[in-house]
């Protein structure tokens, strides 16, 4: 099968999530700040992480390659948003769109594995701890990030050469602030039923696959924790070990399901707009937040590299 835009449009038009003039300001504000706290939340967990070889473990690569992720994520979506806003210019180039619509669906999919890689890494730590060096070895947990990178690339350049075969009509007006997948389909002059069917067929699948894989780590996780004995707190540290990843996971899916199901209860674009900024904005900014609230050696690790000197924060980048 071959692959051929038939489009002879050259951008689309992406109206944002309100054409109030009064409150667009507002909104540039308060995207801006989400935007600057969710890359300066999310570079300090890599620099804490980095920094601190008492960190140098599979749990936080892992929660490093997330933060890393969310810092993609928001860039992807929310600079253009606002350098639209700041130059009242709603274009976005053919070509932009599908790139940002691929990384999006790339990203969030990473995302997806992500958590579920961070849940088999609890699952291991607390049920098989005997084990837990032997399992999770450096070159397995690389292995672990590169297969979700690799599987979330494949599912995200299904949904595009797909997308890409569709005819687009002229003067499009997407009511999003970013090229979502589900959008951009549904403006084609072209049947996008086959579209449609592989966003929730292959997204099911996608998605599902993942959940699953969490609540059967956790199911086992609550099984171990239970039969463990209360002494020395044995118990306190497991939960522990797992809240913050749990509110995470909680956040990250509670919210994705929140947008699928107003898109399927309302036609409203406008409010599927306002509910996707729950998924694609809002985990991304609390997610330093959440590790530094409810994980005691990332506390006690920011605040050592808070205490230190600025010089001294180099050593790891430097060899020192």
């Amino acid at each position: 099968m071959r692959f051929k835009n038939h489009t002879d449009i050259s951008e689309f038009l992406l109206v944002g999530l309100t054409a109030d003039p009064e409150l667009q300001s507002l909104i540039f504000s308060l995207f801006l700040a989400m935007y600057l706290v969710t890359i300066v939340g999310n570079l300090l967990i890599l620099l804490v992480v980095s920094s601190d070889p008492h960190l140098h473990t599979p749990m936080y690569f892992f929660l490093s390659n997330l933060s890393l992720t969310d810092i993609c994520i928001s860039t992807t979506t929310i600079p253009k948003m606002l350098v639209n806003m700041q130059t009242r210019d709603q274009s976005i180039t053919y070509a932009g769109c599908f790139i940002q619509m691929t990384l999006a669906v790339t990203l969030g999919g990473v995302e997806n594995c992500l958590l579920a890689v961070m849940a088999y890494d609890h699952f291991v730590a607390i049920c098989q701890p005997l084990q837990y060096r032997l399992i999770l070895t450096p070159f397995f947990c690389v292995l672990l990030v590169a297969f979700s990178m690799l599987l979330s690339t494949g599912h995200a350049l299904l949904h595009t050469l797909m997308a890409l075969r569709l005819l687009f009509c002229t003067n499009v007006k997407i009511p999003h602030f970013f090229c979502e997948l589900a959008q951009v389909i549904k403006f084609t002059c072209s049947d996008n039923y086959v579209n449609t069917l592989l966003i929730y067929v292959v997204g099911n699948i996608f998605f599902g696959v993942p959940i699953a894989g969490i609540i059967f780590s956790y199911t086992k996780i609550v099984f171990s924790i239970l039969k463990m004995s209360s002494i020395g707190g044995r118990r306190y540290k497991a939960f522990s070990t797992c809240g913050a990843h749990l509110s995470v996971v909680f956040l990250f899916y509670s919210t994705g399901f929140g947008v699928y199901l107003s898109s399927a209860v309302t036609d409203s674009t406008a409010k599927n707009a306002v509910a996707s900024v729950m998924y694609i904005v809002v985990p991304q900014v609390m997610n330093p937040f959440i590790y530094s609230w409810r994980n005691r050696e990332m506390k006690t690790a920011l605040r050592l590299l808070i205490t230190r000197k600025p010089f001294i924060l180099l050593c790891p980048f430097l060899g020192a």
